[in-house]
């Protein structure tokens, strides 16, 4: 089918139906108390809703629908209809689920024929929750194929059970990706306008009832947000997973440090989107819709990367900094008025946007949600489902869209609003992050050994006071045991923890080229919560300087595990102080640097400056016996990745963290609880 989108007119477009403002105010025998994160008697019922019977039998699938945009560019779909069981779709109009993605549809068909293959299917799904590896070194295989049985996989493809329910779903190639036609612009004004267009298209169409939901993983969930901050009326309610509101500090240029994500993943879909689609090649070629779409390829052959690698070379691309280019792309968080339900991950990609769009978003709690479980990018929703965690996400997603695009009084909005996988701990549901009762507290870095750190470059101590033995210097050189670590399965999306403990619960192996700096064991459980800073003192012999931190819960036998991570080049040190997250005693927690060209700072020849590098805002127990750690490194290759003339300026350099009780390095936190006198 193709469609032709008017840009001068909405005529004969369905009036959306008004959006419901939100539960009326009365007693509730159902209403769950705060801190049940399972979701009590109305998950129950939004579990049977999803896996019993549903109102259709079947589903109708169209790969084949053309979508011409107001600018003459075709973008191709596919739509996924309720149907009898005679596999005929239903003339009835539903409410519609839009995800727009670069991934190519032909690989979400392939998700689709496996996930729903006879027997097969069945069995994937049926293993995916059965086999937990959880201690053994297959630890992290099994949190990667868990995915499955979380309900990532439906949320991010074909959800057909969704869809028998009485939904229509309807996936996008963004321009320039997949089957879809024009020139991919990552997420840039016209690909927004896309989606605007897109979901006008849908509510024209006779199958629509005319109210609509976004929902997607990763770029779709990006994009899901850049359309709510639009405030189109009949996008009446959004589902994103591990979504970004500032692409810059969360992955693309963290600390002034690129990672070697982007440039994999930017591979990956310029690779992707010179597949055909099996599924439509025929008819394209017969059409000429393959000739259109080889031009537009043949035109941007592998988008972005000339750019990215002659700014990484060369530093003489705006792109390599914090530039109006990424304010483009950033959805305004506080501009979206539709109900939003984000989930994220301590150690994902966009960590930091784990918990900050849920506190961007101007909406009451209920309204909006936030979930954030203890993993990376492609584990999300490993162990839901189970007995003491969250319902699957699929099912969250169902309850979600079933209440703001049907009014079906489910309990959705009694639900968290915020719910976190404690580190070290287990699942809770409460009202706000970071918990309430935390207060702000500096640890400090000392000389002095603590026994538990012989292993590393240096084993110094942690301490609620100022190192007073006199200044010292502690040299550190750059290595690559990044490689293997937690940071490693960071940039990797998460794939790296198949690889092993190293990969994920143990940084022993990462700690032998860090200086690191350990509290005694904690006499009582101490609860982390919130934002984090740590200032720290340092000098190099070069003209710039990279470091790169960690902070640690240290276990009974010595394992060490990453809590939460950051890092910072030197030169890139100036604060942007109104973006900056202080505490009411003026404690800074959150450093926001510049990261722009303009705004880089001289680094002096082996002289001492202070640096503040902000840390993903987490959420951890550190348990009676365990010890807090700070890991200090001269940078974390691949994670943090040095421009080519910054690295020519620091050739050869030595890095030195100074130890000086007049200008002391320190960890700022805020906890429930805290450690012991040294």
């Amino acid at each position: 089918m193709a469609y032709q989108l008017d840009p001068t007119s909405r005529k004969g477009a369905r009036k959306a139906a008004p959006r419901p403002l939100g539960p009326v105010e009365r007693p509730d025998p159902h209403a769950l108390p705060l801190g049940d994160p399972t979701g009590g008697a109305d998950a129950r019922e939004w579990l049977v809703s999803v896996d019993g019977k549903q109102p259709y039998p079947r589903v109708h699938i169209d790969r084949n629908v053309t979508i011409t945009m107001s600018d003459g560019v075709r973008l191709r779909a596919t739509v996924v209809r309720p149907a009898s069981r005679l596999g005929t779709p239903v003339t009835a109009p539903h409410p519609a689920i839009l995800s727009v993605n670069p991934y190519n549809r032909a690989l979400l068909d392939a998700l689709d024929g496996g996930l729903h293959a006879p027997v097969v299917g069945k069995a994937l799904r049926s293993a995916s929750g059965a086999v937990d590896a959880s201690g053994t070194v297959l630890e992290g295989v099994t949190r990667l194929t868990g995915v499955v049985a979380g309900g990532g996989l439906d949320v991010f493809g074909i959800n057909r059970n969704l869809v028998r329910s009485g939904y229509v779903q309807i996936m996008v190639d963004v321009r320039g990706t997949g089957a879809s036609q024009g020139k991919w612009q990552i997420l840039g004004a016209r690909e927004q306008k896309d989606s605007l267009e897109l979901i006008d298209w849908v509510t024209t169409q006779r199958w629509c009832n005319g109210r609509v939901g976004m929902a997607g993983w990763s770029y779709s969930a990006i994009n899901s947000l850049q359309a709510a901050d639009k405030r189109p009326s009949a996008l009446q309610a959004v589902f994103a997973i591990e979504g970004t509101s500032d692409i810059v500090r969360d992955i693309y240029i963290t600390g002034g440090m690129h990672s070697a994500f982007i440039p994999i993943w930017l591979s990956l879909v310029n690779a992707l989107k010179w597949v055909p689609n099996p599924r439509t090649a025929l008819h394209d070629l017969n059409h000429g819709e393959f000739a259109r779409w080889l031009r537009d390829r043949v035109k941007s052959p592998a988008t972005e990367i000339p750019s990215l690698l002659w700014g990484f070379l060369t530093t003489r691309d705006e792109r390599i900094f914090d530039d109006p280019y990424f304010d483009e792309r950033d959805p305004k968080v506080d501009n979206i008025t539709c109900p939003t339900f984000t989930v994220g991950g301590w150690h994902d990609l966009f960590g930091p946007s784990s918990t900050r769009i849920y506190e961007q978003l101007n909406l009451k709690p209920g309204e909006k949600q936030v979930l954030v479980g203890n993993g990376y990018h492609i584990d999300v929703g490993t162990g839901q489902g189970g007995r003491f965690a969250p319902p699957r996400l699929d099912v969250l997603e169902r309850a979600w869209f079933d209440h703001w695009l049907k009014d079906v009084d489910n309990g959705i909005e009694r639900y968290g609003p915020v719910t976190l996988q404690q580190q070290g701990g287990g699942w809770t549901s409460g009202a706000q992050f970071p918990r309430p009762g935390v207060v702000t507290q500096h640890l400090y870095l000392h000389g002095e050994p603590s026994g538990t750190a012989p292993h590393a470059r240096h084993d110094g101590s942690l301490a609620a006071t100022v190192d007073a033995s006199g200044p010292s210097s502690l040299t550190i050189r750059p290595d690559v045991r990044g490689l293997v670590s937690r940071d490693m399965s960071q940039v990797t999306a998460g794939a790296a923890i198949a690889l092993g403990p190293l990969f994920s619960t143990d940084a022993g192996f990462q700690e032998r080229g860090g200086l690191s700096f350990t509290t005694p064991a904690a006499v009582e459980p101490v609860q982390v919560s919130g934002s984090a800073n740590l200032r720290l003192y340092v000098a190099s012999t070069g003209g710039e300087g990279t470091w790169a931190v960690t902070v640690n819960d240290v276990a009974p036998d010595g394992t060490s595990t990453v809590l939460t991570n950051g890092g910072l080049t030197v030169s890139n040190r100036a604060l942007d102080q109104k973006q900056s997250e202080y505490d009411a005693d003026g404690n800074l927690l959150r450093a926001h640097h510049y990261l722009t060209r303009v705004r880089k700072l001289p680094v002096p020849v082996d002289a001492p400056v202070a640096i503040d590098i902000d840390l993903v805002p987490t959420d951890a127990v550190i348990d009676t016996g365990h010890r807090l750690r700070v890991d200090v490194y001269a940078a974390s290759f691949p994670r943090f990745l040095t421009l080519v003339p910054d690295l020519i300026k620091a050739r050869s350099r030595r890095q030195r963290l100074v130890l000086d009780e007049n200008h002391p390095s320190y960890l700022t936190f805020q906890a429930i609880g805290s450690f012991p006198a040294v």
